[in-house]
């Protein structure tokens, strides 16, 4: 029992996705009513952003605010994510009719998103600074914020898409999920700092969070593709392209943090992904079926973490 106990806590994040992939296709084969399944569904709906919610807010009470604040190594992801999406957008602008559009938006949507809520969570679990890429997950957020709402009804025009609708459409999406649990995090640090110290004891308790996160995520995924009626070549076009984002964002992440001795921070922060903010914002914005694009770059994404974990725990 001790070993599978050490190896669940070892390969917590492939476990998870199994685990989340197995549970999609065995709740398919049961005998449940609409209704039931519509229950599940909502439930669904309603767990994933609360877990969301207490992840960042876990992450945040092990962070001072004074820890929070701009390095210059953010500026160059920050260019990075820009100028790729505003070229992808570009290029959708000018060949409007191009069999690869869905392709293309699944490359947008792996660059432009923002930094993962859990991204603290394994910066922490790596030994890094991960007050730096939190504050680079709040910056990234608010600048998704102002250039998705510029730039989407360009790359995918739709009656009554216009700047401040779509403005506040994803700041509804992002406030409650980014700032309030910092808010909430500043108040119980300050305000109830006996509660404080017990959140900050409890190890891992935000990874374990993730990890549940994770396997609905991709339970979620495998509903999207088994009812999905794209043809193969996109679908496997968009884990193509995701996987190419995802290699390219950890590795020139780490590149240009090795320039500023934070080389791993700036790995995660600009490889790890909200992956669940891609789903939303495809089927909110862009074709349904690019949605894929947040389920397989979870994939890959927590792939290279579990990599990452592992030759930290060989090093330790």
């Amino acid at each position: 029992m001790a070993k599978i106990i050490t190896f669940l806590k070892n390969w917590t994040l492939p476990v998870s996705m199994i685990s989340g992939a197995l549970a999609y296709y065995i709740c398919r084969q049961l005998p449940l009513s609409y209704e039931v399944k519509f229950d599940i569904l909502t439930v669904i709906e309603v767990l994933q952003p609360v877990l969301l919610f207490l992840m960042l807010f876990v992450a945040f009470c092990k962070i001072k605010p004074t820890d929070l604040k701009p390095h210059r190594w953010h500026l160059w992801l920050l260019l990075t994510q820009c100028l790729l999406f505003a070229a992808a957008c570009a290029a959708l602008w000018l060949y409007p009719s191009t069999g690869l559009r869905v392709i293309i938006e699944g490359f947008m949507l792996a660059i432009i998103c923002p930094t993962a809520t859990a991204c603290a969570v394994v910066t922490q679990k790596l030994g890094g600074d991960s007050a730096a890429t939190t504050s680079y997950t709040i910056i990234i957020n608010m600048v998704v914020a102002l250039l998705c709402p510029l730039l989407l009804p360009v790359a995918h025009p739709q009656e009554g898409l216009t700047f401040f609708p779509a403005f506040m459409v994803i700041i509804h999406k992002v406030f409650p999920l980014l700032i309030v649990p910092l808010f909430l995090a500043w108040f119980v640090r300050y305000l109830m700092p006996s509660f404080h110290k017990r959140i900050v004891a409890t190890k891992d308790l935000a990874f374990y969070m993730w990890a549940v996160s994770l396997a609905i995520a991709i339970a979620v995924t495998c509903k999207a593709l088994a009812h999905s009626h794209e043809s193969m070549w996109n679908v496997g076009g968009i884990a193509v392209v995701t996987l190419v984002a995802c290699l390219f964002q950890f590795s020139f992440g780490k590149w240009i943090g090795s320039h500023y001795g934070k080389k791993m921070e700036a790995g995660q922060a600009l490889g790890q992904k909200n992956t669940v903010f891609i789903i939303w914002l495809g089927y909110t914005f862009l074709s349904p079926i690019t949605a894929a694009a947040g389920g397989f770059y979870s994939v890959w994404h927590n792939l290279v973490n579990s990599w990452q974990l592992y030759k930290k725990r060989k090093e330790s």
